[in-house]
């Protein structure tokens, strides 16, 4: 492969696209490549044992193919379950995505916080030690949604959903005893930025949506730091495992962050 090496930004479907939208605005001049792995997607109602064989064996694969100067896993229940097998396994910098409990604890007045995600990465031992340690002080409710990630997808085709369908997703939250208090809400999943100002209109009232695609940005830059990128506009690509994603449908979305080059693996 020649010219500059790539950064990799990987997620079971478009969700990533949110945090790739941040790397490219931190990072104008870096090339970047996009995996949405369609042929593992959701990756929230899967059996951890899953992800955490499939994702480091994928992400092997994909950095001999590409040899990128990183990998970003811009999905919050492939990191919270396999990271440090990714670790392990790859000789290169990784980037992970974890719920954003700690701004949205330092954000928090009346110190309740909703944590919304898949139903896997909601579940995961990792989401309560980042609690006890960031919001110790704080009352962590949760909610995992399946059908929020299939919004997200949706919208980035241009389907969009109602606003009585995000208000029923919210209320799974919201609705939890003590969900009263909630000001904060953690957009634990990379899908759910996509839709956050759907969320925001559906919401009973106004609410506080944090995610961490910024401070992965910011990340991806400290690590490349020495990094001499080319001062003309790079390209950037995409592509999906599987064949059955309908890549026309996908095209217009993608290309609003950057990627106007869509394929297949």
């Amino acid at each position: 492969m020649t010219g500059a090496r790539p950064l990799l930004i990987f997620d079971s479907g478009v969700g990533g696209l949110s945090v790739a939208g941040a790397i490219r605005a931190a990072l104008p001049q870096a090339p970047l490549v996009y995996v949405a792995d369609a042929a593992g997607y959701p990756y929230g109602t899967k059996p951890a044992s899953l992800i955490e064989a499939r994702v480091p064996a994928l992400l092997g694969r994909l950095a001999e193919r590409f040899d990128p100067e990183l990998i970003v896993i811009a999905c919050n229940t492939a990191s919270t379950i396999a990271l440090d097998a990714v670790r392990a396994a790859l000789d290169l910098p990784i980037v992970g995505t974890v719920p954003a409990i700690k701004p949205a604890a330092a954000l928090s007045k009346t110190r309740t916080i909703g944590v919304l995600g898949t139903e896997a990465t909601v579940r995961q031992p990792y989401v309560d030690r980042l609690a006890g340690e960031f919001a110790a002080d704080c009352r962590v409710l949760r909610h995992g949604s399946a059908e929020l990630v299939d919004l997200a997808e949706a919208s980035l085709r241009g389907e969009h959903g109602n606003r009585a369908t995000y208000a029923k997703v919210l209320e799974g939250l919201l609705g939890q005893d003590g969900g009263e208090a909630i000001d904060t809400i953690v957009l634990a999943c990379t899908h759910f930025p996509l839709v956050e100002a759907e969320l925001a209109s559906a919401a009973p009232r106004p609410l506080a949506f944090v995610d961490g695609k910024e401070g992965i940005a910011r990340r991806v830059a400290f690590l490349t730091r020495q990094r001499k990128w080319s001062e003309e506009a790079p390209p950037h690509r995409a592509f999906f495992t599987g064949r059955t994603a309908d890549l026309a449908a996908y095209g217009p979305g993608f290309a609003r962050f950057g990627f106007h080059a869509l394929d297949f693996l």
